[in-house]
């Protein structure tokens, strides 16, 4: 049964997530080239004309331009609108199930961290230090205000989720003699541990790992994948971390025999 006192809830967390989904564009765009997040303000990638406020309204915006900029009528990527869609959702998702909580602001912190970090990791096929370990020291200070997660399960959950990482590029090395996995999956994994606690960890990686096998034989039987191609891990890490915000408890209930 839907409970229907969460449905407003979800309504506020979805147009949220629409608002934060056009920021996220942005930083997703400049973090790698390592620009203000800030400053300047939204403009065209092609003609680098300001964006008025009324051509930056998410998702709507696009469809009215008809996914051209309004000055120069080039087209502008449909990913943006996707995003912003995308943000919403998963916000909303997350308002439902957690109603008009800390909790919900808590783990969409989390989840705006790990669309930014994934769709970079897609695009630059890395993992930008800085916002993973702001996020994480977010996660671990504010886990003190959360019912969901505790101080001290944060900080081994940041632990154990870098050194499990740690060990696998470190094994992996020493067996193949090259590099099977990033660091930068260290600090994604380390900066949902933060959020999701230590007993968690085993099944963001669980669930990371049978989505990546499922994509992995899905490309390779469309032969879109050859053998030495890298794919990022992130994006699976992402997957199996919000995955476990939803699913998590449930896991270690049956873990435990509950």
């Amino acid at each position: 049964m839907i409970d229907s006192s969460n449905l407003l809830p979800a309504f506020i967390g979805f147009l949220l997530g629409l608002i934060v989904g056009s920021f996220l564009n942005v930083c997703i765009y400049r973090i790698p080239k390592e620009e203000s997040i800030v400053s300047p303000g939204s403009h065209c990638p092609h003609c680098n004309n300001p964006i008025k406020w009324y051509d930056n309204i998410p998702v709507l915006s696009y469809l009215i331009l008809r996914g051209k900029c309004r000055y120069c009528k080039k087209r502008i990527s449909p990913i943006y609108p996707l995003i912003e869609l995308l943000t919403g959702v998963l916000t909303g998702s997350l308002f439902f199930k957690f109603g008009l909580s800390f909790d919900s602001i808590y783990y969409s912190i989390l989840t705006w961290f790990l669309i930014v970090i994934s769709f970079i990791d897609i695009k630059e096929l890395q993992v930008p230090v800085k916002p993973c370990y702001f996020t994480m020291v977010f996660g671990i200070v504010f886990s003190l205000f959360t019912k969901s997660n505790t101080f001290i399960d944060s900080i081994l959950g940041a632990s154990l989720g870098a050194g499990i990482i740690l060990f696998i590029i470190e094994t992996y090395y020493i067996i193949k003699g090259k590099e099977g996995m990033g660091y930068g999956d260290a600090n994604i994994l380390a900066t949902i541990g933060a959020f999701l606690g230590w007993k968690k960890i085993f099944f963001v990686i669980m669930l990371a790992s049978i989505t990546g096998a499922v994509i992995g034989i899905l490309a390779s039987i469309k032969g879109e994948k050859q053998a030495d191609t890298p794919i990022p891990f992130g994006p699976f890490l992402s997957i199996g971390g919000y995955l476990t915000i939803f699913i998590g408890d449930l896991l270690l209930k049956f873990y435990l025999g509950g």
